[in-house]
């Protein structure tokens, strides 16, 4: 990904749009007692897109907005979104994420190290933490309701990062086609 000033206004623009779409609109939304995270998926998207480092980055800045906005204790959701995002990057630089359908077990896995993670900083700095079959419940029906808006999602943000990105992340790697020549002399670049 390049470091363009327009490529940085770019990914602080959608993360500040999903951060607001998030506490605004999805944060009430309660189905059965799950909800869609956007936040996690943008940064996932990100992530798989860009690369470790502006996953890293990307985590790290809509973790700190997201504490702020809340007004939780700072620096939790920033840990933790950090390691999502870099853990995603990484995936998409030593796996080749060619695959139309990667962005639904991409979102499900970073919904669950979101949750996770949250849980047991949570749990460690004692910050109101309850532990239940509920918790799991929930995290389980979020996970799910982030599938399902996964593929429109990491699509719009392929979309806005397209012209950012240094290689198509969906381009599949091509071989050079082997020229072959007389049996006795292949391997001599002739």
């Amino acid at each position: 990904m390049t470091s363009s000033p327009n490529t940085v206004l770019r990914l602080a623009l959608l993360v500040f749009a999903a951060l607001i779409v998030q506490i605004s609109g999805f944060e009430r939304i309660l189905v059965l007692g799950g909800q869609l995270d956007l936040v996690a998926l943008v940064v996932a998207a990100i992530a798989l897109s860009g690369g470790s480092v502006p996953g890293a980055l990307t985590g790290f800045s809509a973790g700190l907005l997201l504490d702020l906005a809340l007004g939780q204790n700072l620096g939790v959701s920033s840990l933790v979104l950090t390691i999502v995002g870099y853990g995603v990057g990484r995936y998409a630089e030593l796996r080749d994420p060619g695959h139309g359908l990667i962005p639904i077990p991409v979102a499900v896995v970073a919904t669950a190290g979101y949750g996770l993670g949250i849980a047991v900083v949570s749990f460690m700095l004692e910050i109101g933490a309850s532990v239940s079959a509920l918790v799991f419940r929930d995290m389980l029906l979020t996970m799910l309701f982030n599938a399902i808006v996964a593929l429109p999602v990491f699509a719009l943000v392929r979309r806005l990062l397209r012209s950012a990105l240094l290689v198509d992340p969906r381009a599949r790697r091509r071989r050079a086609p082997v020229r072959s020549g007389p049996i006795g002399l292949r391997g001599l670049g002739l």
